[in-house]
């Protein structure tokens, strides 16, 4: 069976062609970062313009590289949210009218439940149960994954996504858009011991994050060093809150591991390509005797083979969207 997966939640523009589940024929990425550059952030409306724009030339692209014509694909997967409107519409609407044209059952995907499968596109792969940490721009959850389409939330944010988090801080430091890896450079260069910002526990056994207080003591430590006139140390800024961002990632998803009696975890989403973060969980599972099972960095970032491979298991379940299917902006998943 062949899938033609789109993606267009956020800022990518994304169309993939899978066969069987396994074999990745073409993954095409058109991103917007230019567009988005100057203003520090995803602009809703370009991003929508821009989706429109880059749709079609991004699935005809996708079957050059993979060699076939829409005459050969079986199925359609698409993101149906979480994400922001304008954009999943445009996605859901061109892959509803191409459902309609050509005859073809398509499936509406959660865009988490991508990230989550995202781990089977690699060489290693974990086996269920495993507890999965998703971690990106816009969203911060650990799950318990029993099976391609069973998951249990076992904590999410609470306010800012670790990603958010990142962006926020390099926009203040006057960094580069994205704002992962433009902080993840330049803490390369400083001490993540150098400044003690502050770790969100939240209660004894919570699994949700928060990192709005964070990104604020992160704003009062750049305004203190302006206030004194004292230059702002930014490599160790950053270097000291990735810390602190990485370390409450890692010890959450090796507490709800532990919690819930499971040796297999995997890490997906695009702060799951931070360097940093790959380091250190997978220091912490060798000491507590875990497996860990990361996402290739490629698929980490929004993509369109994951939304292929998760609607592949919709599909082989029998689970087909109609043409009244609509986007949403909050994920199924956290309910």
């Amino acid at each position: 069976m062949l899938i033609l997966g789109v993606e267009s939640s956020c800022d990518e523009t994304a169309a993939a062609i899978l066969e069987d589940g396994r074999l990745l024929r073409a993954n095409v990425i058109n991103s917007q970062i230019a567009v988005h550059a100057e203003y520090g952030g995803v602009v809703p409306e370009l991003a929508s313009r821009h989706h429109l724009l880059n749709i079609y030339p991004v699935v005809q692209e996708a079957l050059h590289q993979a060699e076939v014509s829409l005459d050969d694909i079986d199925a359609l997967a698409v993101t149906q949210g979480p994400g922001l409107i304008g954009s999943l519409l445009v996605g859901l609407s061109f892959v509803k009218a191409l459902a309609l044209v050509r005859g073809l059952p398509f499936t509406g995907v959660d865009h988490l439940s991508g990230h989550i499968s995202a781990v089977f596109l690699g060489d290693r792969q974990p086996d269920y149960p495993f507890v999965a940490l998703v971690a990106s721009g816009g969203h911060s959850s650990i799950f318990q994954v029993s099976g391609p389409l069973d998951y249990r939330l076992l904590g999410c944010s609470r306010d800012d996504a670790a990603g958010e988090a990142f962006d926020k801080v390099a926009k203040l430091l006057g960094l580069s858009y994205p704002g992962g890896p433009a902080v993840a450079e330049r803490a390369a260069e400083g001490d993540g011991r150098a400044i003690k910002f502050p770790r969100a526990w939240l209660e004894a056994d919570s699994l949700d994050f928060s990192f709005s207080g964070l990104k604020t003591s992160v704003v009062n430590f750049v305004n203190q060093c302006r206030m004194k006139n004292k230059p702002i140390p930014i490599a160790d800024i950053c270097a000291s809150f990735q810390e602190a961002v990485v370390e409450v990632l890692v010890e959450k998803t090796v507490m709800a591991a532990k919690r819930q009696g499971i040796k297999h975890l995997t890490a997906a989403g695009g702060v799951a390509s931070n360097q940093r973060l790959r380091e250190v969980l997978s220091r912490r599972c060798r000491e507590e005797g875990m497996e860990l099972f990361l996402t290739p960095a490629e698929f980490c970032t929004d993509n369109a083979a994951m939304i292929a491979l998760a609607g592949w298991y919709r599909l082989q379940n029998g689970e087909t969207s109609g043409n009244d299917l609509d986007v949403y902006s909050r994920s199924s998943l956290w309910t």
